[in-house]
């Protein structure tokens, strides 16, 4: 069973001893939501009134154990965790070793890179439908250190995690430390970092789908909020054939900044703004608008710009 990323025993631990002690440090509604096939036993401890955010030793609440004990291939939890959400377990829960409810969904994301491709994708579904719950009940994938944030995750990994990153981007995450702002991590910063050391050549075609990958994401950045936040020391220095592309990107986010936007970008902000949370492409096109007004909308059209006409 996956205990989580600060779980692992020693080698010369007695297992049998180890999982005994586990049982014994943990209350009967922390070992009912560790399993799906405990959730009637779940939902009646709750029904006599099991305190949700009770706390073990560790400070590990029920819903952290439901997140730890979950593999997302195996064993899914998502039943248990959004019973426990529903009954008021706390998204802001921590442990006294610092994970939050985003490491156990930080650490499987991990798990996917160079493993079983069917597992990865069943691995990423279950993050993403467990990150659905998480925001719809208040949790914040933005906040700093930048190793437990999952937006920080998804940006460095943006090719990898888009999906989930665009999800979280449509649904009001901030693109940047949400406690203390692009002072202490930009999803600016990490997005050119990421364009500016990869070594791509005319012939490379995995970089200009990087590079297009990261319009889109830079893209939902300018839409999701009203103001634009750069960060301070915004400077970049490309290299490689497409460096000009790269540039030119950077110095349109650099007028954007230094001028009052024009109204067209304003009000494709503000209707973006509006038809969130996710997935705001899919309500765009099915506003009773011109093709061409919604293609203006879209995020997809970036990167393929058409001339103004």
């Amino acid at each position: 069973m996956h205990q989580g990323p600060k779980a692992a025993h020693s080698p010369h631990t007695n297992p049998a001893g180890a999982v005994l002690a586990q049982i014994h440090e943990s209350s009967p509604l922390d070992l009912a939501s560790e399993e799906p096939e405990r959730l009637p036993c779940l939902q009646r401890l709750l029904d006599l009134g099991a305190d949700v955010n009770a706390a073990d030793k560790h400070g590990k609440t029920a819903l952290l154990h439901a997140l730890a004990s979950s593999d997302g291939v195996q064993v899914h939890n998502t039943d248990n965790i959004r019973l426990l959400l529903e009954g008021g377990a706390d998204v802001k829960a921590t442990t006294k070793d610092g994970d939050t409810v985003f490491t156990y969904i930080i650490f499987l994301l991990g798990e996917t890179v160079g493993g079983d491709k069917e597992e990865a994708q069943m691995i990423n579904q279950f993050c993403f439908q467990v990150t659905q719950l998480l925001l719809a009940h208040g949790a914040d994938p933005s906040e700093c250190p930048a190793h437990e944030s999952l937006t920080h995750i998804c940006l460095k990994s943006f090719k990898l995690h888009f999906p989930l990153l665009r999800f979280l981007l449509e649904s009001g995450a901030a693109y940047n430390c949400s406690l203390h702002g692009a002072s202490c991590w930009s999803g600016f910063h990490i997005i050119f970092e990421r364009l500016c050391s990869h070594p791509g050549c005319a012939e490379d075609e995995s970089h200009v789908d990087l590079l297009r990958k990261a319009e889109t994401v830079l893209d939902l950045m300018l839409t999701n909020s009203q103001r634009l936040q750069l960060p301070q020391n915004f400077d970049v220095h490309p290299v490689g054939s497409l460096a000009e592309k790269i540039q030119a990107l950077h110095s349109s986010l650099r007028q954007l900044e230094s001028y009052p936007p024009p109204l067209k970008h304003l009000c494709r902000v503000y209707i973006r703004l509006y038809l969130q949370p996710w997935p705001v492409d899919v309500k765009v096109k099915a506003l009773p608008l011109p093709d061409r007004l919604k293609w203006y909308l879209l995020s997809e059209h970036s990167g393929t710009e058409e001339d103004d006409s």
